[in-house]
This record gives structure tokens, sequence and C-alpha cells, in this order.
């Protein structure tokens, strides 16, 4: 599967289940609207005041799942980080491509934007016989 192959993937969904671990060492998991970036970028939006933020803002370590029509998913394993400025900008404009409604929330107290960059990344299809399961893994 190539990079074009697995962002067109990605960009044909808006839902993905985030993970992150707490202070403590507990596992948290929530879906969150997703949008991704031509670098495989993935981008999603929270507020403050949920696990998930104080989770990865203490630890950036991420995973997440997308897809699951049929029997096509992708693993994927990152770090968080809150974009600042001009960067943020860049980050907002392609999750309001994917989430147009987006735009009206922008106003709410305390949200935030996340982006997770890739790491390692999984592609599943066992739809078909034998299955494909490919992996890419990122320089950090």
């Amino acid at each position: 599967m190539t990079k074009a192959e697995l962002y067109g993937f990605l960009a044909g969904h808006t839902l993905g289940v985030v993970g992150s671990i707490s202070a403590e060492g507990a596992p948290q998991s929530a879906l969150v609207g997703i949008a991704v970036t031509e670098d495989l970028e993935i981008v999603f939006d929270t507020l403050n005041t949920t696990r998930k933020y104080k989770n990865l803002t203490s630890n950036p370590k991420a995973c997440l799942v997308v897809g699951w029509e049929g029997e096509k998913t992708v693993q994927f394993e990152g770090e968080a980080f809150l974009p600042v400025g001009e960067e943020l900008k860049r980050y907002k404009n392609v999750y309001f491509s994917a989430w147009p409604d987006g735009v009206s929330r922008q106003d709410w107290p305390g949200l935030v934007y996340f982006v997770v960059r890739p790491r390692w990344i999984r592609f599943s299809d066992f739809d078909q016989r034998p299955p494909l399961i490919e992996e890419m893994v990122f320089e950090v």
C-alpha cells in the first residue's frame, strides 16, 4: 500500500477511536471526529476538560483505530501535540475540510486541536483472502 493509498483510506473516514494513558497508567479511549493531512497526521478537536486532553498533554503517546466497515482497518501509533499560531490555522483548515460544522464550534470554551504524527501504521484488509496486512514505520 502506498502512502497515497493510505491517505485515501484515512481521508475516507471521519471517525476514529483515540487511545491515551493516564498519569496513573490507566488506558482511556474515546471516539473522536478526525481529519487527515497528506503527511498522514490525524487532527481532532476536544475540550481541555476531557480525560484525553489531560492524558495527552502529560504523555503525548497516542494510538488510534480508524475504519470498521467490513474488515478494513488502520491501527495508528504516534505522538500528539497541540499546534499553535500559523501551524494551528493550517491544521484547522484540514479539520474543517472534513468537519465544516467545526467552524461553528470554535467559540466553545476550552476547545483545542490535537495533531497526532504517525510513528507506526498497520493497514489490515481481512475482506480478501489471503488477508492484506501492511505496516509503515516513520522516523522520529
